[in-house]
């Protein structure tokens, strides 16, 4: 009866995501993280030189988006995770969303540019489209 009761508070006190990387969902985000650090670097180089006018690429900024939305999903889950109570869950599981909700929506704006490196952005929303399924199941056992 020992055991059964110390397992049984081990469970309770470490809840099933908690603050370690074994969620799928956060899993895929760090990939989704490195797939993105990839495709910036190789767009950047396409777009960092100026058009023919002089001006800059104003595509160049969207490069930076996606790093910054990608790397900001990790934490935002493992804070929806950690959270004790529902609301502060749902919260960080609400910015999640939208932070995915806005690289796909830059990822779409990437492949109209001028460059080689927009072949591996729909390889990119295809993970996205992953991450989506991973998320909505995720946010059920919040």
């Amino acid at each position: 009866m020992g055991k059964f009761k110390l397992r049984i508070h081990q469970e309770m006190s470490s809840p099933t995501f908690g603050n370690n990387s074994n969620s799928a969902v956060y899993k895929k985000a760090q990939e989704i993280l490195q797939l993105t650090r990839h495709i910036s670097n190789y767009l950047s180089h396409d777009l960092v030189h100026l058009q023919k006018n002089g001006k800059e690429h104003c595509e160049i900024y969207f490069t930076g988006d996606i790093i910054q939305q990608s790397v900001s999903l990790g934490p935002q889950i493992l804070k929806a995770e950690s959270q004790l109570f529902q609301d502060e869950k749902h919260k960080h599981a609400a910015s999640v969303m939208r932070l995915s909700n806005l690289l796909y929506q830059n990822c779409k704006r990437l492949e109209r540019i001028n460059s080689n490196g927009k072949d591996f952005l729909p390889l990119l929303r295809k993970e996205l489209i992953k991450f989506r399924r991973l998320q909505h199941v995720w946010q059920l056992t919040l």
